[in-house]
């Protein structure tokens, strides 16, 4: 077995997957409420039924958390799949220890709230606050400083998760 092309493999399915889970899995409710906190309420108008309703922070938790379950399932469903597509043996204690730290490090970055994030604190003390704020000319800096945050975690995870990897 080479690790560098097993590390490689679950890097690319856990990134696939990432997108998928952001993107496609995740719903338009939780998009918009996961970072509603008791000081900034968000207000969700149901798409269906036009019935809005004021959220705080149990909701915003809430809302983050089932984002960040659904997240990690479809990464655990696509890189399980995906190793066993191509051969690879991942063992189950560095799985799960990858997907720990994927969906802490998800939850600790899409929990945005204003004033008060992980990502925004992080962006203030690193002098990328007027990017994190960014949001014209076809760019939204928040959400690419949480891409490259997720890019980051999951090389880690992927490291991870390598850990004792065999082939079938």
């Amino acid at each position: 077995m080479h690790r560098p092309a097993v590390f490689a493999a679950l890097l690319g399915l856990t990134r696939a997957a990432s997108a998928v889970g952001d993107f496609w899995v995740q719903n338009d409710f939780c998009a918009r409420v996961k970072g509603a906190s008791d000081d900034a309420p968000v207000t969700y108008e149901d798409p269906a039924t036009k019935e809005k309703t004021t959220h705080g922070t149990a909701d915003g938790r809430k809302a983050c958390l089932h984002h960040c379950l659904t997240y990690t399932a479809t990464q655990a469903i696509v890189a399980g799949l995906g190793a066993r597509a191509l051969g690879i043996r991942v063992h189950p204690g560095a799985a799960a220890a990858a997907l720990a730290l994927s969906f802490g490090t998800h939850y600790i970055a899409d929990r945005r709230v204003p004033g008060h994030g992980v990502l925004e604190k992080l962006a203030d003390k690193t002098g990328k606050t007027n990017f994190y704020k960014l949001a014209s000319h076809g760019m939204n800096g928040a959400f690419h400083l949480d891409n490259s945050w997720h890019h980051g975690w999951e090389t880690v995870a992927a490291l991870i998760a390598t850990t004792k990897a065999t082939t079938r």
